[in-house]
């Protein structure tokens, strides 16, 4: 398809830094190409919000995407983190078109955006002579799953564990959704994300600072050993990976 070859071109990046459009055989992409519009996130872009009509699904390349609940009170905790491992936009392929939460841009770079309707009507394609759908339709649905997998055990850390503990889970969980090891944040946005007071964030960013496990200036936040963050990291973190990765390598229809 030449269009779609055009379209990729265009482009200094590729639908394929997206993990689930790398995962498509050939000919799906190139059904999908035409749509897929490059876009440029910001930090703190709505991509959707509450009770608002939900038009675009987003496939990260570079950006990673917070999934937010915000209370009456102003009161802000991430539910889920969304970078190349996925898409922004899950309750469109399911039948809804409205959400409760927010997605907000949280470190700024490019997607690859859809119009929902045209990604819906991928995602039912039943290809002839087969008796179940494409392998979009498998991929999306392996990554809901994912999805709520980090969804339910984002909810379980928040209650059970300790605040280094989230720490190391956050970092982890946008260390591998990002292409290097350094992320910019304050201390008072993670607290946000989160859901705990700053004063918590600060003494355990202190800690993995003094322990040599991370560098911390002026709103940057450098990994330097990764392998001591994921051993002071809870289960939760393992959780999330291992059953990413299993979905991730599962085979095809």
């Amino acid at each position: 398809m030449p269009q779609a070859k055009a379209r990729i071109a265009r482009s200094t990046y590729d639908p394929r830094q997206n993990q689930l459009l790398a995962a498509l055989p050939e000919n799906e992409l190139a059904v999908l190409a035409p749509d897929l519009a490059p876009s440029p996130l910001k930090v703190g872009d709505p991509l959707f919000s509450p009770g608002a009509e939900m038009r675009y699904v987003y496939f990260p390349v570079t950006a990673i995407v917070s999934l937010l609940y915000v209370l009456e009170s102003g009161a802000t905790a991430e539910i889920a983190v969304v970078g190349n491992d996925g898409l922004v936009g899950v309750p469109l392929l399911i039948g809804g078109s409205v959400t409760t939460c927010w997605a907000v841009v949280q470190s700024a770079g490019y997607a690859y955006r859809i119009d929902g309707h045209r990604l819906k009507e991928a995602f039912d394609h039943r290809p002839e002579g087969k008796n179940q759908g494409s392998m979009l339709q498998v991929l999306l649905l392996r990554y809901t799953q994912a999805l709520l997998t980090q969804m339910a055990q984002t909810a379980v850390c928040n209650r059970h564990h300790t605040v280094d503990q989230q720490l190391c889970r956050w970092l982890l969980l946008r260390l591998d959704r990002s292409p290097a090891n350094e992320l910019s944040m304050t201390q008072e946005q993670i607290a946000n994300l989160l859901g705990v007071r700053r004063e918590g964030v600060t003494e355990a960013a202190g800690r993995l600072h003094k322990a040599g496990i991370i560098d911390y200036a002026r709103g940057r936040i450098t990994v330097l050993d990764r392998a001591e963050l994921e051993a002071r990291a809870c289960e939760c973190y393992a959780v999330v990976k291992r059953e990413g990765d299993r979905l991730a390598g599962s085979g095809g229809p």
